[in-house]
């Protein structure tokens, strides 16, 4: 379709530096991770502050969902989908976290804070240690625990998503 150099008369052209403030997506494979860190130790101070009214101590829920637990539950007629029973990448934590955190305030957390909290909700959840760090190298190489319940989307128009392997 044609681009109508007039418009509507209402805003104005987005420059290519505008738009790659927007451009913040995270790959399941890392592609796009900021540069930055943060550790376990300042993710729970960070969790202590901004996240803990929403989700609970050490991210066991309440008011909002809950974030850590539930292993071994996926099969129940009960199951709790948290971060460390359910997501198949380290990664797209860092991603929601990103883009949709806190509630109150999306986007407000910088790069390093992002990678804390990400640190200590894989620490909460069993998966790395407590003296973890979470950049753009380490991130991508923490291995989930419900990676394999999970396979690619062989569509082309589908890249980088996934599909648990019994969904329809």
């Amino acid at each position: 379709m044609p681009q109508d150099d007039k418009g509507f008369g209402i805003g104005q052209r987005v420059s290519e530096a505008e738009l790659q403030l927007w451009n913040i997506d995270v790959g399941i494979d890392g592609a796009g991770l900021p540069p930055g860190e943060g550790s376990v130790q300042a993710g729970k101070a960070i969790y202590e502050t901004k996240c803990v009214a929403c989700h609970g101590a050490e991210g066991l829920g309440q008011p909002m969902d809950r974030l850590a637990g539930g292993q071994g539950t996926l099969k129940s007629a009960k199951p709790v989908k948290t971060i460390g029973s359910y997501w198949p990448y380290a990664t797209t934590v860092f991603d929601y976290v990103r883009r949709a955190m806190p509630l109150d305030r999306p986007q407000s957390l910088s790069p390093d804070e992002v990678y804390a909290l990400t640190a200590y909700l894989l620490h909460l959840n069993g998966i790395v240690e407590s003296n973890a760090i979470m950049n753009a190298q380490t991130l991508p190489m923490v291995r989930m625990p419900n990676r394999a319940a999970f396979r690619s989307d062989p569509r082309p128009d589908a890249a980088n998503s996934a599909c648990q392997t019994d969904c329809r």
